[in-house]
């Protein structure tokens, strides 16, 4: 189990975390010390836990968009991948019905090939 010693708001916290989770962690803690000065900068010091819940709500706020934009992007691509299917189905048959259309056209091609190899019949005399 790793551990890592954060800065936050001004207070250092000591965290567990899985190991190689630690840099993560610290990015992470990093962010949020950014929102908290963000904060600060723009409200000035209007109490220390306001400011921490601000930043909170701003990065759930952050966060509640992304899944908003996710959703949507997941949605677009399974309709992506519907018009994929459809349009491949509709290649298939398309395909089907040009190989009949080839064969047909090779039969009748072949038939008549046979019929011009044969010798031509006399004519009948007309009198």
């Amino acid at each position: 189990m790793g551990s890592v010693v954060l800065s936050i708001a001004g207070r250092t916290y000591r965290m567990s975390c899985e190991d190689g989770e630690e840099q993560r962690i610290e990015a992470l803690a990093h962010y949020l010390e950014g929102k908290i000065e963000s904060m600060r900068e723009n409200f000035g010091e209007i109490g220390e836990q306001r400011i921490i819940v601000m930043a909170a709500l701003a990065i759930a706020d952050e966060a509640t968009d992304a899944r908003a934009k996710a959703q949507s992007v997941e949605a677009e691509f399974a309709a992506l991948c519907a018009e994929r299917d459809a349009a491949r189905q509709a290649n298939e048959a398309l395909s089907a019905r040009a190989s009949e259309a080839l064969k047909d056209a090779t039969r009748r091609l072949a038939k008549l090939n046979g019929d011009l190899s044969r010798p031509a019949e006399p004519a009948d005399e007309i009198l």
